[in-house]
C-alpha cells in the first residue's frame, strides 16, 4: 500500500466483513423529533446568512447531508498536514468541491503528533486554529462538517484493553479540548467520536465493552461542555466501522441506552473485499460482489433507519482504485459506484465519499477521472444501464465476428448507440434483442479501421436516463513475454501487451500449492504482488510477492487478460536472483 493511501488497519477491517454472515434482525424504535436548528448564545434556535437552518430532526438533518466527501490524508496525516502527499488545504479547495454538489465534508483529524505529554495533553494551539480554520472555511462555504478524532485510533487507544485508564483518560481530555475551542460553532457541525476503533489484545465482548465506553464517555464530555454542544449532532461508530450484523446490534444498544434523539450511527464500506482489492480471482462486480453489498446496505437500514436512527456512511469506496491504476477495471468499477447509489438512496443512507487525492486532483481543482464522477453523481439521484462490459476486442487480423454485450437496464430503456455524435443505425450496424446489443461484424471491421493495437474507436449506449455506457472498440493479439533474469528487490518480465489489457495473475509452485504472500488463493492482489506497465512494456512482480516465494521452487505464473487470452511463464528465485522462462 503506498505511503499516502490510509494506514493498514482499512485492509485487516475489510477483511473481516467478508461473508459476513445476516443474523435475524431486532425490532425497536427511538423517536427522532426533537427540534434541531442553528444555536446562538443563548442556544436558541435562529437563522444564519451563510447557511441553511439544520432540519428538525436528526434524521432529516443526516437526510441534508446527503451527498458527502472527505478529506482524506490531509489533516489526518501522520505527523504533518502534508506529509501524505496532499498540499495544504486551501479555502479555494472547499469552494471548488463545494461547487461538485456535495453538501458535507468529513475532515478526518489526527490529533497524536500534536499533543503534549500526560497527564494534560496538551493539543498545540497553531495546531488546533489550523483545523478551526479549515472548519470555519467549510461551514462558511454552506457545508455540513464532521470533525473527529481519526488515526489515534490505531495509535493509542487501541491500546485501551491493557493501559485502560491512561487511554480514557487521553481521550476524554483530547475531547474536552476539542469539544471547548468548538462549542460555539453552529449546528452544522458534527463530532464524530473516534475512526475505526480497535483493541488489541481483547475478545470480542472485551472490545464491545471498551466502544461502548468510549462512545458514552464521549457523549458525556461533549454533551457537559456546554454552548452548542448540549445539542449538537453527534456521530458514534462500530468497531472498526465495519457493518457486520452484531457490530451493528452493539452500536444501537448504546445508542437506545443513551436516550438522545440528536446521535447518528456511522460505518464504512468498501466493498466486497476480493473485489475491492482484485484478489482471487474476483474481477468483475458479479452476483456475489453485488450481494454483498446489497445486503450490506439492508443491515444499515434495518439495524438502524428502521429504528429512527439515522446512518451516515462515513468512508465508501474501492481500495483498489486507492492502490494504483488499473486495479479494477474501470467499467466494473463504475458499475460499482452504479449500484452503491443506488443502495444508499433506496435504504436512506447519507454516503461521503473517501478521497486521499485518488478522485479529486487537489493542485488543479479537477475531477482525475471525469467520466467516473459523473457515474458517481448521477448515482445521487437515478440509476444508470450499465453492460456486462465496456471493451470490445477485435483481433488483430484474421475475419471479425460480431459481438454481443449483455445491457443491465437498471429500469431504464435503451434510445441509442452512438459514435461521437453519429447514431448508428439498428439493424445495419448492431442489433438489440431484449436485454443483448450485438456490434455487427461489418460495423466492427469500419471501427477498428487498419487495426493498429489498442482502442480504435469509442462508443456511447444512451438510454432514457443516467449516465451514457462508454464501449471501447480495441484491436489486439495474444499478448508476447521474452525470458529474463533480474533480482528479488526489482525485477520485470518483459511483455508485449499487443492492445490486451492484464486482468489478473495466478500464482501456483510447479510441484502444487499457492505461491505468493497470498496463500489462500492462487490469484494474487493486484499492484500489490504484481503491476503491469503498459509504457515500459513489462509486468513488475513485487518484492512483497518474490520475497514470499520459496527457494529454489519453480513457479507457474498464467496472466489473465480482458480479452480472455491467457499467457504462462515461470520464474525461479534462488538467492536474490531471480530467473524468468517464457513458455
Amino acid at each position: 500500500m503506498k505511503k499516502q493511501q490510509a494506514p493498514q488497519h482499512r485492509r485487516r477491517r475489510l477483511r473481516l466483513a467478508v461473508g459476513t454472515p445476516l443474523a435475524l434482525i431486532a425490532a425497536g424504535v427511538i423517536a427522532y423529533g426533537t427540534v434541531f436548528g442553528m444555536f446562538g448564545d443563548d442556544g436558541k434556535p435562529q437563522a444564519s446568512a451563510a447557511t441553511a437552518p439544520v432540519p428538525d430532526n436528526a434524521m432529516a438533518a443526516v437526510a441534508a447531508m446527503q451527498p458527502g466527501w472527505n478529506l482524506g490524508n490531509s489533516l489526518d496525516a501522520i505527523p504533518n498536514e502534508t506529509n501524505w502527499g496532499q498540499p495544504r488545504t486551501a479555502k479555494a479547495l472547499l469552494d471548488s468541491v463545494r461547487a461538485q454538489g456535495f453538501k458535507s465534508i468529513r475532515i478526518p483529524v489526527t490529533w497524536s503528533d500534536h499533543q503534549g505529554a500526560a497527564p494534560n495533553y496538551t493539543i498545540d494551539p497553531a495546531y488546533l486554529s489550523r483545523v478551526e480554520e479549515v472548519v470555519d472555511w467549510a461551514i462558511a462555504d454552506g457545508f455540513y462538517v464532521i470533525i473527529d478524532v481519526h488515526h489515534d485510533s490505531w495509535q493509542w487507544t487501541s491500546k485501551m484493553s491493557t493501559d485502560h485508564d491512561k487511554v480514557l483518560a487521553r481521550f476524554n481530555t483530547t475531547w474536552t479540548q476539542i469539544a471547548t475551542a468548538f462549542r460555539n460553532e453552529p449546528a452544522q457541525l458534527v463530532f464524530e467520536s473516534v475512526n475505526e476503533p480497535q483493541f488489541d489484545n481483547a475478545d470480542n465482548a472485551r472490545k464491545a465493552e471498551l466502544l461502548n465506553e468510549l462512545n458514552t464517555s464521549f457523549h458525556k464530555v461533549v454533551r457537559a461542555s456546554g454552548g452548542n454542544n448540549t445539542k449538537r449532532l453527534l456521530m458514534l461508530p462500530t468497531e472498526v466501522c465495519t457493518p457486520d450484523q452484531q457490530l451493528m446490534d452493539n452500536l444501537a444498544t448504546t445508542i437506545k441506552s443513551l436516550h438522545d434523539p440528536r446521535l447518528i450511527a456511522t460505518v464504512h464500506y468498501y466493498g466486497y473485499f476480493p473485489f475491492s482489492v482484485n484478489v482471487a480471482g474476483s474481477t468483475r462486480f458479479d452476483t456475489q460482489a453485488w450481494g454483498d453489498l446489497d445486503k450490506t446496505f439492508r443491515r444499515m437500514r434495518d439495524t438502524f433507519v428502521a429504528q429512527g436512527i439515522p446512518v451516515v456512511l462515513g468512508e465508501y469506496g474501492l481500495l483498489g482504485y486507492d492502490h494504483g491504476p488499473g486495479a479494477v477495471e474501470r467499467g466494473e468499477m463504475l458499475k460499482y459506484f452504479e449500484a452503491l447509489g443506488h443502495a444508499a438512496r433506496s435504504n436512506k443512507v447519507t454516503t461521503v465519499l473517501w478521497d486521499n487525492g485518488s478522485f479529486y486532483d487537489r493542485g488543479k481543482l479537477r475531477w482525475k477521472d471525469a467520466g467516473l464522477f459523473r457515474q458517481i453523481k448521477s448515482s445521487w439521484t437515478t440509476r444508470s444501464a450499465t453492460a456486462s462490459s465496456d471493451n470490445v476486442f477485435v483481433p488483430k487480423s484474421g475475419p471479425v465476428k460480431d459481438r454481443t454485450l449483455t445491457l443491465n437496464l437498471n429500469g431504464t430503456t435503451f434510445k441509442a448507440l452512438k459514435q461521437g455524435t453519429t447514431k448508428l443505425v439498428s439493424d445495419r450496424d448492431y442489433v438489440l434483442s431484449g436485454n443483448r446489443l450485438t456490434l455487427k461484424a461489418a460495423t466492427l471491421t469500419r471501427l477498428v479501421g487498419d487495426r493498429s493495437y489498442g482502442v480504435n474507436a469509442m462508443l456511447q449506449a444512451e438510454f432514457s436516463r443516467g449516465v451514457p455506457w462508454r464501449i471501447q472498440v480495441i484491436s489486439h493479439d495474444a499478448p508476447a513475454q521474452s525470458s529474463t533474469t533480474g533480482t528479488a528487490g526489482s525485477f520485470r518480465i518483459p511483455t508485449q501487451f499487443r492492445g490486451d489489457v492484464l486482468a489478473t495473475m495466478k500464482a501456483e509452485y510447479v510441484d502444487g500449492g499457492n505461491a505468493g504472500p497470498t496463500s489462500w488463493t492462487p490469484y494474487q492482489q493486484f499492484n500489490t504482488a504484481f503491476a503491469p506497465d503498459y509504457a515500459k512494456k513489462a509486468i513488475r512482480l513485487t518484492p512483497a510477492f518474490l520475497d514470499a516465494v520459496k527457494e529454489n521452487a519453480p513457479v507457474k505464473l498464467t496472466f489473465h487478460f480482458w480479452s480472455g487470452a491467457t499467457v504462462t511463464y515461470h520464474v525461479t528465485k534462488s538467492g536474490s536472483t531471480v530467473t524468468g522462462t517464457a513458455s
